[in-house]
């Protein structure tokens, strides 16, 4: 179940990632830290969260956050070094950002990178634009 992130957590990330996030995401994070996002009827892709080791509980259900699964999807062939997986469909494929024009901050848009064939097909022009599921 989501739950809301302290946006210092937010800001800890961003500065491993050495890049702000777009403000949509940001905003969305604060309010549930994760969740799930559905494209279309058949698809529906969880949300990595920020990692927040406030308590034990929150250190727990953060574990899987947006830096290790980052990490854990460059293992796979193709996967693009510069981008950042937000969220999984539970088949190996990633939602993912990209960098922006100004090289301190992540684009809007959402991307989708799929791993039976690679690259990166333009799913959305920002996270406001997709639909999130109630948790």
């Amino acid at each position: 179940m989501p739950f809301p992130v302290d946006p210092k957590y937010i800001e800890k990330a961003e500065s491993a990632l050495g890049r702000r996030l777009p403000r949509a995401y940001r905003n969305q994070l604060i309010r549930t830290n994760g969740g799930a996002v559905q494209l279309d009827e058949d698809s529906v892709w969880w949300l990595y969260p920020i990692f927040d080791d406030s308590t034990t509980k929150r250190l727990r259900r953060t574990c899987n956050d947006i830096l290790r699964e980052t990490e854990e999807a460059r293992a796979w062939p193709d996967f693009p070094s510069d981008v950042l997986a937000i969220a999984h469909d539970g088949s190996g494929n990633y939602l993912v950002l990209t960098p922006g024009d100004d090289p301190s901050s992540f684009a809007d848009a959402v991307f989708m990178w799929d791993h039976e064939v690679g690259g990166l097909e333009r799913i959305a022009r920002s996270l406001d634009d997709l639909e999130w599921l109630p948790g």
